[in-house]
C-alpha cells in the first residue's frame, strides 16, 4: 500500500501542497488531478523521494521511500526524459541498471515489451530517429522495465494515436491486475473515468475533491437528461432548475440543477412527439472538474 499522510510542502513562503492525504492499495489505479500549478508535480516528486515534505509522511508497504525502495518505483513524466543520441537498447539498459537490474534481465524484458508495443525492430535505432509517438512508447518502457511495485503515470498518452492508446491501456490494466500500485494523471477525463475508481483533485495545493468516483458523481447534485424526439425546447428552458438545453447528435442534453427537477422536465417531454429516449444520467467527471476547479484541465 502507498500511504500519503498529511503531507505539506513549502517552497520558501509559497505553499505548494497543503495537508494532502490518500491511500492506494495493490492493484488499484488512483487518479491525481488538478490544473497547472495545482501541486501534482510536487506531490509526484515527494512520493518518489526527490523532494522531502515540509511535514507529513509517505510510506510504501509501511516503509519510508528512500534508495532502498526506489528500485520498486517507475515514473513516466509528462516531459520527455530520453537521451536522444542513445539507441533504444542503450537507453533501456541505462534505466534498467539504475533500477538495480542485470543486463541480461533488462534485454529479456525489453524484447518482451518491444514486441508488445509493435516496435520489435527499433531496438538498435537512436531515440532521435523515432516519431513522437514511438518515443513515448520507449519512455513508457523505461518506466516499467523493472516491473515496478509503484508506477506513476503523468499524461501517459501524450503523442499517441488511438491504436497505441489502446496498447497502453491494456498494459496499464494488466499491471494493475498483477498487483502494481498505479497513480494516474491525465487531462483526458474520459481516461480517468475508465481507469480510476478513486481520485483526488487538487486546486492551489489543496484537496477540493476526494474519494470514490461513483460517490463523487452521486453526491454532485447537477444531472443531465438525454432525450431523443421532438420536444418544446422553450418550455423546457423555462422550467425553474433547468440550466441549459443543447442538441448534440440528434439528442437533446438537458442540464438540471437537481435530480428532483427531472419529473418536471418529464411532464413537458412526455407531451412531445416521437419520444424514444428519456434518460437521467450522472454528470461526466469533466463537468464536475470544471465546476469544482473553475477551469478546464488543458495543458
Amino acid at each position: 500500500m502507498l500511504k500519503v499522510e498529511n503531507i505539506t510542502k513549502y517552497y520558501g513562503d509559497f505553499l505548494a501542497v497543503d495537508n494532502l492525504s490518500f491511500e492506494v492499495n495493490e492493484g488499484e489505479i488512483f487518479g491525481l488531478l488538478g490544473a497547472n500549478g495545482a501541486g501534482k508535480t510536487t506531490t509526484f516528486r515527494m512520493i518518489i523521494g526527490l523532494l522531502t515534505p515540509s511535514s507529513g509522511k509517505i510510506t510504501l508497504d509501511g516503509h519510508s521511500i528512500d534508495y532502498s525502495i526506489t528500485d520498486k518505483i517507475g515514473f513516466l513524466t509528462e516531459e520527455r526524459s530520453l537521451l536522444t543520441k542513445m539507441t533504444v537498447k542503450e537507453q533501456c539498459i541505462y534505466y534498467g541498471v539504475l533500477k538495480g537490474m542485470q543486463e541480461k534481465d533488462i534485454l529479456t524484458r525489453l524484447d518482451e515489451l518491444l514486441k508488445k508495443f509493435k516496435i520489435d525492430d527499433y531496438k538498435d535505432k537512436k531515440i532521435k530517429e523515432l516519431s513522437k509517438g514511438n518515443q513515448q512508447k520507449i519512455q513508457f518502457i523505461t518506466a516499467i522495465i523493472n516491473n515496478p511495485k509503484l508506477l506513476i503515470l503523468d499524461e501517459p498518452f501524450s503523442g499517441l494515436d488511438p491504436f497505441n492508446v489502446e496498447l497502453f491501456k491494456e498494459e496499464i490494466k494488466e499491471m494493475a491486475q498483477k498487483g502494481s500500485i498505479i497513480i494516474f494523471s491525465s487531462h483526458r477525463m474520459e481516461h480517468v473515468e475508465l481507469f480510476c475508481k478513486k481520485l483526488v483533485v487538487l486546486k492551489n495545493g489543496k484537496t477540493v475533491l476526494s474519494g470514490e468516483l461513483k460517490d463523487i458523481k452521486h453526491k454532485y447534485r447537477k444531472k443531465n437528461i438525454v432525450v431523443s424526439g421532438d420536444i418544446d425546447v422553450d418550455k423546457i428552458k423555462n422550467i425553474d432548475g433547468v440550466i441549459s438545453v443543447t442538441l448534440d447528435n440528434l439528442e437533446y442534453k438537458i442540464k438540471i440543477s437537481d435530480e428532483k427537477i427531472a419529473n418536471k422536465v418529464f411532464e413537458v417531454v412526455s407531451k412531445g412527439k416521437n419520444i424514444t429516449k428519456f434518460s437521467v444520467e450522472e454528470p461526466s467527471l469533466n463537468e464536475i472538474f470544471i465546476e469544482t476547479v473553475g477551469e478546464t484541465y488543458d495543458k
